[in-house]
């Protein structure tokens, strides 16, 4: 009996062990159930994510916001800070004005030296003025005293005849031919700095010639020669009528050089206007009355007379002067017309 008892225990003992293993077994079984009930549900409903998504989007742009606004409140105190402009101060135009003017009438007076054009000119007119002063009916030598006034008889008709012509006849003909015209007037420059610049390199090619003349009287007169006293105020008179009389008469040249895309025709249009203006001066002692002084009025010759004697006419200089403003006056008409065109 004892032994059956025993057995019947034994087997109670792995029945309630078999029972707890099951019943282990369902537990875990559970907990992985609801482990993948809990994946499916995150999975099938997104939302919570999104919505945190979102909330960070609208944090961000609220952010830029207020940092666009507060650099739109910080322009207005930096242009209240920022210091105002001085009365006397130039203003910026005037500075891009003269940079302009001086770029283009650098350009123009070196064009000249690049080309054989000034250096023939000017060659050729020193050593013509030369030989018109030392053996033209006798030259100096027959004058007996120690004056330039037979070469500044000569000078002005060849400077209306041939420097000032060949000077602008290129002027602004040579960029219509070329059609560099129309790029001209695209850049950004303005129409009187083309004109100005132009004039101011052709009359500084003329100043070069003008101011080699100063050569004959200090070779003559102070080295290596010294052939007397000289007088030389009406030297310098002479030399600034030149001037003067130049600076009307390239005026006229880019006035006729603006007009025509041809080099030739403006050079005889300019240098048959020249010598009427000069030699027409010469009429005044066969014409009596009101007409001989119109014609008087207007003759370059009869204007350069007193600086040739050493006398400073105001009425001349008022005279060259207006030619010279009332032609650059027509040629930037003339540009400024073609840009409307």
């Amino acid at each position: 009996m004892s032994d059956k008892k025993k057995e019947e225990e034994e087997k109670k003992k792995k029945l309630a062990a078999a029972a707890e293993e099951d019943d282990d077994d369902e537990d875990d079984t559970s907990d992985d159930d609801d482990s993948s009930d809990d994946d499916e549900e995150a999975a099938s409903d997104p939302k919570p994510p999104v919505k945190a998504a979102s909330k960070a989007s609208k944090k961000d742009e609220e952010e830029d916001d207020e940092e666009e606004e507060e650099e739109e409140d910080e322009k207005p105190a930096a242009a209240a800070k920022a210091p105002a402009p001085s009365r006397g101060a130039p203003p910026q135009v005037r500075a891009s004005f003269a940079k302009n003017l001086w770029t283009i009438t650098k350009r123009e007076f070196a064009g000249y030296f690049n080309s054989a054009l000034a250096y023939i000119v000017i060659s050729a007119s020193m050593v013509l003025f030369g030989l018109y002063f030392f053996f033209y009916q006798g030259g100096i030598w027959q004058i007996d005293r120690a004056s330039l006034g037979r070469m500044f008889d000569f000078v002005p008709a060849w400077i209306c005849f041939l420097t000032i012509p060949l000077f602008t006849m290129r002027a602004m003909s040579e960029e219509k031919r070329m059609g560099t015209i129309e790029l001209l007037i695209t850049l950004p420059v303005r129409d009187s700095e083309v004109i100005l610049g132009k004039y101011l390199g052709a009359l500084g090619v003329l100043v070069v010639q003008i101011a080699l003349l100063t050569f004959y009287p200090l070779v003559m007169f102070k080295f290596p020669w010294t052939m007397g006293a000289f007088d030389w105020g009406p030297f310098w008179s002479s030399i600034f009528g030149l001037f003067l009389m130049g600076s009307a008469g390239i005026a006229i040249g880019m006035l006729f050089s603006g007009m025509t895309d041809s080099q030739i025709v403006s050079y005889f249009a300019t240098a048959a206007t020249l010598l009427i203006l000069f030699f027409v001066g010469s009429l005044v002692q066969f014409v009596k009355g009101w007409p001989g002084e119109v014609i008087s009025f207007f003759s370059f010759q009869t204007r350069y007379e007193p600086f040739a004697r050493g006398l400073i006419d105001s009425r001349a200089v008022v005279y060259f002067l207006s030619v010279t403003v009332l032609c650059l006056l027509e040629s930037f008409r003339q540009l400024e017309g073609r840009r409307w065109r």
